[in-house]
């Protein structure tokens, strides 16, 4: 299958993340404001360009009709480390890539290796892979939700995610650490967990 641009694939993976969520298409307007393009043009030219290479299609003249054809890669980026306990940078560029056909994953997940006991009680220690998927509207995250979340000037960790007003609270599931608890200013969720994968070689 002919490959894609870095244009095309950013634009294929929001697709098949929007489509997976919604169960069905973005409109135009929604594909420019998620690229950041003021003008349907350039998004017009790659949509035809992902149909024309097979990752997509739709009905002709019908709005809203763009189906998903092709998934975009094997495996999926394992992008560093991240605490369950303190905070730490994590990567951004993938370090291994762990492919595992039976996990039904969304198109942009990623997978960071845990560090720390911060979540024990929701079963997950030192060593497993969390898999997590962008969050596309972080407004609209559910009170509880387990997130990669970065928190300004310290680092990224992963926790339960809750909203009051324009705080937020990053609780951990281990007694013996506190929730941490900034203005939602300060907190840029980076994902929201949808598998765990330990190993037990």
């Amino acid at each position: 299958m002919e490959r894609l641009t870095e244009a095309q694939k950013e634009l294929y993976e929001w697709l098949a993340e929007y489509i997976r969520q919604h169960q069905h298409s973005p409109s135009i307007r929604q594909m420019m404001q998620a690229m950041n393009l003021k003008s349907p043009a350039p998004i017009q030219s790659r949509l035809e360009h992902l149909r024309n290479k097979g990752y997509i299609e739709w009905n002709e003249g019908k709005a809203r009709t763009i189906r998903v054809l092709q998934a975009l890669k094997q495996g999926v980026p394992i992008l560093g480390t991240i605490a369950a306990g303190g905070l730490i940078e994590p990567f951004t560029e993938a370090v291994e890539n762990i492919d595992i056909a039976h996990l039904s994953l969304p198109p942009q997940a990623y997978a960071l290796r845990v560090t720390g006991d911060s979540m024990i009680e929701d079963s997950i220690v030192e060593g497993d892979l969390v898999f997590l998927r962008p969050v596309l509207e972080p407004d609209q995250l559910k009170n509880g939700t387990i997130v990669a979340a970065r928190v300004d000037s310290i680092g990224t960790t992963l926790k339960r995610f809750y909203r009051s007003g324009d705080r937020i609270t990053l609780k951990p599931a281990n007694p013996k650490y506190n929730p941490i608890e900034v203005n939602a200013t300060q907190v840029q969720v980076q994902g929201s967990l949808v598998a765990i994968w330990r190993s037990y070689n």
